[in-house]
C-alpha cells in the first residue's frame, strides 16, 4: 500500500483566503499542500467586481464586520491590513482605481489578482492539486485525509478554507462546517448576507414594473443605514443600499427607505406650492425622482393634485412615503443570490492571532468559512488575506 504524500500544511479550498494561507505559509519554508476540487484557484474571485475584483477597501476598519464576537476580527485586520495587501498588488504592478466609498479595484481584470497569488505560491512551491474533491479527514498524530483524485494525504497542520453556502453554482459547499463539527467546533446560525431582498403585495405590485431602474437611497434597519444606489427587480429590491441592510435584517423586520436622502421635502413641496402652483405634483415629483418611479407611485394611489391644491396633510403623506418608506421583505433571494454567508465556524472556538482551533492543535479555519462577514466593497476580500495570513503564519 502506496504510503501517504507527507505534508506539513495542508489547505482545503483554494479561494482567496486558502491562496493567501498557502503562499504565506510558503514562503516561511512549510511544505505546503493546497487541494481545491474546482476545475480552477480563485473562481470566486474571478467573477467577483464585475470581473475586475474589489480586492479590499481602504477604510477596513473592524466595525464594518459581523459576528457573534465584534472584537474577534482585530487582531488579524491589524496584522494583515488593507495596505499590506495593496503593497503586494503594487509590487506586481497591477493598476488599479478608487471606484467608491474606498472601494479599490483592477484597472484591468480580476485575473491579474488570481496570478499574482498564484505566483506568490509558485515562488513557495506550493503543491496545488485541482479538481481533488476531499471525502475524508481523520486525525491522529498527524491529519490524515482522502481524495479520491489522489489518493492519501498527511499534514501537521490543516487549514479549512472552504468558504460558506453563498453562490452554490460556483461550487459552495458545507465542506468546512461539516469538518469544524466532526472536530467538535461549534458552528453559529447560517443564513445569506449581502443578498437581495424579495417584495409582496403592494410592494411587489409597484415594483415589478420598475424593474431595472435604480435610485439613490438611505435603507435603514433598526439603528444601522446605508446611503447607496437601491435597485427595483421583478422581485423586490436590491442594490448596494439594500445589499448592505439585508445583512442586517431579519425576517419579518420592517425596513425604512428614503428615496430622496438629504432633501427636506416637505419645505421643497411648500416652496412649490407657491412658486409653481400650477404644475402638477407628477411634475415636481419628476424632477426629483426617475418619471416611471412617480407614474409608478400616482397608479399605486398617490393623489396628483396640482401644487395649489396640494393641503398640508398630502404634503405630509408623500414625505412618509417617500423618505420614510416602510418596507417589509417577504424574504431574501437565498444563497443563490448571496455574496456571502453570515455567520460559521464560532470564534469562539479559534485563536483570533492565528485562527487555530483552541480544542484541535494544528487545524485551523479562515476567511468565510468562519463567524465574521464584512460589509459589501471589499471588505470581506480583506478578512480573507487578513485571516489567511495569520494562520499562514502559524500553521
Amino acid at each position: 500500500m502506496t504510503a501517504p504524500a507527507s505534508f506539513d500544511v495542508a489547505i482545503i479550498g483554494a479561494g482567496a483566503a486558502g491562496l493567501m494561507c498557502a503562499l504565506t505559509a510558503a514562503q516561511r519554508g512549510r511544505r505546503v499542500l493546497l487541494l481545491e476540487h474546482g476545475e480552477q484557484a480563485g473562481a470566486k474571485i474571478l467573477i467577483s467586481g464585475g470581473g475586475r475584483c474589489n480586492f479590499t477597501n481602504r477604510d477596513a476598519a473592524s466595525e464594518r464586520f459581523l459576528s457573534a464576537n465584534p472584537h474577534f476580527c482585530k487582531s488579524a485586520l491589524s496584522r494583515y491590513t488593507q495596505r499590506d495587501f495593496i503593497a503586494l498588488v503594487e509590487k506586481h504592478g497591477i493598476a488599479y482605481h478608487e471606484k467608491t466609498l474606498g472601494q479599490l479595484f483592477c484597472d484591468g481584470s480580476a485575473r491579474q489578482i488570481v496570478a499574482m497569488l498564484l505566483a506568490e505560491c509558485a515562488a513557495g512551491q506550493v503543491d496545488i492539486r485541482l479538481q481533488h474533491r476531499v471525502t475524508d479527514v481523520s486525525k491522529g498524530e498527524r491529519f490524515h485525509i482522502e481524495s479520491p483524485q489522489g489518493g492519501a494525504f498527511e499534514a501537521e497542520s490543516l487549514v479549512l478554507a472552504t468558504g460558506g453556502l453563498s453562490i452554490p453554482k460556483m461550487g459552495a459547499t458545507d465542506f468546512a462546517h461539516r469538518m469544524a463539527r466532526r472536530f467538535d467546533l461549534a458552528v453559529t446560525e447560517l443564513r445569506p448576507g449581502l443578498v437581495p431582498l424579495k417584495a409582496a403585495g403592494d410592494d411587489l405590485a409597484l415594483m415589478q414594473p420598475l424593474s431595472g431602474l435604480s435610485f439613490d437611497a438611505v435603507a435603514a434597519c433598526g439603528k444601522r443605514s446605508f446611503r447607496e444606489a437601491a435597485l427595483f427587480t421583478h422581485r423586490g429590491l436590491s442594490g448596494p443600499a439594500i445589499l448592505q441592510i439585508s445583512s442586517y435584517w431579519r425576517d419579518g423586520e420592517a425596513l425604512l427607505l428614503d428615496a430622496l436622502p438629504g432633501l427636506d421635502l416637505a419645505a421643497l413641496l411648500k416652496d412649490r406650492r407657491r412658486s409653481r402652483h400650477k404644475a402638477e405634483l407628477k411634475t415636481i415629483l419628476s424632477e426629483l425622482l426617475p418619471g416611471r418611479f412617480v407614474l409608478a407611485l400616482i397608479e399605486g394611489g398617490l393623489a396628483n393634485p396640482l401644487m395649489a391644491a396640494l393641503s398640508d396633510a398630502q404634503i405630509a403623506r408623500i414625505e412618509d412615503r417617500l423618505k420614510r418608506w416602510r418596507f417589509v421583505p417577504s424574504g431574501t433571494e437565498g444563497y443563490a443570490k448571496a455574496e456571502v454567508t453570515l455567520g460559521g465556524i464560532d470564534t469562539a472556538e479559534l485563536s483570533s492571532k492565528t485562527m487555530e482551533s483552541r480544542k484541535v492543535p494544528g487545524l485551523y479555519a479562515i476567511g468565510e468559512a468562519v463567524d465574521v462577514t464584512g460589509w459589501l466593497g471589499g471588505y470581506n476580500f480583506q478578512w480573507a488575506w487578513s485571516s489567511g495570513w495569520c494562520a499562514g503564519q502559524a500553521a
